[in-house]
């Protein structure tokens, strides 16, 4: 199981980011969680099949269509998640 913290930046406040990669997560089959720090960016946590963590970080590049990300800094990250969950921001 490969897992990943990824922060994401640009124009992704206010644009429904953390819904769309939430849904987009589960869709994959991934565990972890997502939510807006309060410096304007978007911060996640995701578990799962290397090719599918993979997958969900090129889709974090793009976000929604309403979104601007600039750029996805992405590191090692470690837990025990069970499911996908939206938190509250940071």
């Amino acid at each position: 199981m490969l897992q990943r913290r990824l922060t994401i930046h640009g124009l992704v406040q206010g644009v429904g980011f953390r819904a769309s990669l939430a849904r987009e997560a589960r869709r994959l089959g991934l565990a972890g969680w997502v939510r807006n720090r309060r410096d304007g960016s978007v911060e996640a946590v995701v578990a799962g099949e290397a090719a599918l963590v993979e997958e969900l970080i090129r889709w974090a590049g793009r976000g929604p269509s309403a979104a601007r990300v600039d750029r996805v800094d992405v590191e090692p990250a470690s837990g025990e998640y069970r499911g996908f969950e939206t938190r509250l921001t940071d």
